[in-house]
């Protein structure tokens, strides 16, 4: 498995933060318009009653890259408001650079507000060519990915645009009580 993160302080409550990257629509606004990273395509994303908001709750994401279908069924795995969510995919998922993952949000409160921080664990595609795509995209696609959210979220606030620091190792939400660096971005693998 892969691993990567981003995370940033935001100048709000965490109660606050996680009502917001709560709504799967937003937090994957990201793809649902047109853009070159998505290959020209963008994606839909439609859920269960439960709205992605509790724990069971379905989330389905779909739409085209490159003019190829992709696809993702999700499931809610964790919900702890206002502190942690996390979701899985189920079944095989119709991606072209990451395979099955758990994702999932850490708010910490912190002097000033909240450190949010959106995190992503994968595995590269099982099939070829996906598998050499996953090779050589999958990070820069898990960075996007785990960035975008983290930005979404400080813009919907009116905090500055994120800008990842390389430099800033991988720390969980829950232990980071010392100011950071408007934000921090990380990756590895097992």
């Amino acid at each position: 498995m892969k691993h990567h993160e981003c995370s940033a302080p935001i100048p709000v409550s965490h109660e606050r933060v996680f009502a917001v990257i709560d709504d799967h629509k937003r937090l994957l606004s990201h793809m649902s318009t047109p853009s070159w990273r998505m290959g020209g395509g963008s994606m839909t994303t439609t859920h269960d009653d439960g709205r992605g908001q509790r724990v069971g709750s379905h989330i389905r994401v779909s739409g085209r890259v490159l003019g190829f279908a992709i696809w993702v069924h999700e499931v809610v795995i964790e919900r702890e408001p206002p502190t942690r969510k996390v979701w899985e995919t189920v079944g095989s998922p119709r991606l072209y650079v990451i395979g099955s993952y758990q994702m999932g949000f850490e708010t910490a409160p912190r002097e000033g507000g909240t450190l949010l921080r959106v995190f992503i664990d994968y595995a590269l595609p099982a099939t070829w060519p996906s598998r050499w795509l996953g090779r050589l995209f999958s990070g820069c696609y898990a960075q996007w990915c785990t960035h975008s959210m983290v930005d979404d979220t400080a813009s919907h606030f009116g905090s500055l645009r994120v800008e990842p620091s390389p430099d800033v190792g991988m720390q969980s939400a829950t232990e980071a009580a010392a100011p950071a660096s408007p934000a921090s971005t990380a990756t590895s693998e097992a």
